[in-house]
């Protein structure tokens, strides 16, 4: 019978989403790869409660997530259902909808219909009454954002879901969705941003700043640019990698000029002490807009591997002008 570590929140580093009451640790424990179909039960459920006795309390999903959709969100519910059920009322769990989840027009996006069937689908799989967060995982070109808010604030009121987010959605965006979160008094917290070192996009769009301003926070995903900060390829870049879409402008100048850029930054995380993919964990966590950064592990080493990074968490001014004039130029 699992029984949680009691010493599970002494040393968490646990941070709030602007001026709400949602509280998340610095690093939330992601479910994007690793827990698929074929995945290891035994092992996945040991890395899932290595996060939880190590203070990790957020688990972020989706209903896409695999592979093999929804694969992710019965993995973590069987794990639920035999160990964390107890602890409900600490986790922190949270689910999206809106890339492919089944066949046919209302199996993705952001409609009324697809958002109150996955957030159904999704509870059921996870064993639970309800999540902490409903993420609308991504802006629907083709319905109405007004509709995408009145359905998010209907879960809520349907006691589906305590707090609702975004993902992925741009400045612009998100301004109209929190125009009519505020009309309909609903809770929403946070959008979930593709965000790194390298990836500054949201920064440059300006979202960070909008959800700064309104007192609402980031979620980051994508910490480590899907492996590029880490000691992985400070030696040699492949030739024929594949990046997420969000990631891909750190190619444009070149393999070798990449290649450099990680070099020294390297090299500065070395001298604060830390491995390249820790540095970049905690840069992000300086931005304050920036409550919780998702990150996965499919092994209990690399899982306290990331945790290390909340260790270090402070940047001379130096430091973060090094790390820009590298990146930016």
């Amino acid at each position: 019978m699992y029984k949680a570590n009691d010493d599970r929140y002494e040393k968490a580093t646990i941070r709030r989403a602007g001026n709400t009451g949602l509280q998340l640790p610095g690093i939330s424990f992601g479910m994007w790869h690793s827990f698929g179909d074929d995945a290891n039960y035994s092992d996945s459920e040991r890395v899932i409660l290595d996060a939880f006795d190590s203070g990790i309390f957020s688990f972020d999903l989706a209903n896409n997530y695999g592979p093999g959709s929804g694969a992710a969100e019965r993995m973590f519910g069987e794990v639920y259902k035999a160990n964390l059920k107890p602890y409900r009322n600490e986790l922190v769990i949270t689910t999206k909808a809106g890339y492919h989840m089944w066949p046919g027009p209302y199996g993705s996006f952001s409609g009324r219909k697809t958002l109150m069937n996955a957030i159904d689908v999704s509870l059921e799989r996870m064993n639970l009454d309800y999540v902490d967060i409903f993420y609308s995982h991504r802006f629907d070109p083709n319905t109405s954002l007004e509709e995408t808010a009145v359905a998010l604030d209907d879960i809520v009121k349907s006691g589906k879901a305590l707090y609702v987010g975004i993902s992925n959605y741009n400045k612009e965006q998100t301004a109209e969705m929190i125009k009519y979160f505020k009309e309909l008094h609903t809770p929403f917290a946070v959008n979930q941003l593709s965000y790194n070192m390298l990836n500054r996009d949201v920064k440059e769009d300006g979202v960070v700043d909008l959800l700064r301003e309104e007192q609402k926070a980031v979620v980051a995903y994508g910490p480590l640019a899907e492996g590029l900060l880490t000691n992985k390829y400070l030696n040699d870049l492949p030739a024929d990698m594949k990046l997420h879409p969000t990631n891909s402008g750190v190619l444009s100048g070149g393999a070798n000029d990449l290649k450099a850029k990680l070099n020294q930054l390297n090299d500065i995380a070395q001298n604060r002490g830390q491995s390249l993919a820790q540095m970049a964990t905690a840069w992000l966590l300086n931005d304050p807009t920036v409550v919780s950064v998702v990150t996965g592990a499919s092994k209990v080493e690399h899982l306290q591997d990331n945790i290390k990074a909340m260790e270090n968490l402070d940047f001379t001014s130096d430091e973060l002008e090094a790390i820009d004039k590298i990146v930016l130029g």
